[in-house]
């Protein structure tokens, strides 16, 4: 595990990339996953700033911007919840075709498109 702050924004920063990458190729619900991945990779480096600490190893998004005390506006938050149950899924799937057709071109176009602005966020947060 990281432990310097900047790596993990570094390792964010290319998850996202990859996301996009995920995307392009109409791998819709990978690229779900990758922008969490991104999401929490950078929430970690955020709490490893403030926190001085490393961070726990969990993936909810939710949970660690509630440790450090970190308030998002709330459409920042509102969409990082969003994206904290769209994880769960992503990560373990049930059934594949259904995955499929629930993460579509236009909802992951936006999902990342947010993913992206929060991403920025939390970067001016250290």
């Amino acid at each position: 595990m990281a432990k310097n702050p900047q790596e993990w924004l570094k390792q964010a920063d290319d998850d996202m990339k990859t996301a996009e990458i995920m995307f392009d190729n109409k791998r819709y619900f990978y690229a779900v996953f990758m922008c969490h991945l991104s999401i929490e990779k950078a929430l970690k480096g955020l709490y490893l700033e403030r926190l001085k600490e490393i961070p726990p190893k969990t993936h909810n998004l939710v949970y660690l911007l509630n440790k450090m005390g970190v308030k998002p506006s709330e459409p920042t938050g509102k969409f990082l919840v969003k994206l904290n149950e769209a994880s769960i899924v992503t990560r373990y799937p049930e059934e594949l075709g259904k995955l499929q057709k629930d993460f579509t071109q236009s909802i992951v176009k936006d999902i990342l498109l947010r993913g992206k602005e929060a991403l920025e966020w939390i970067k001016t947060q250290f």
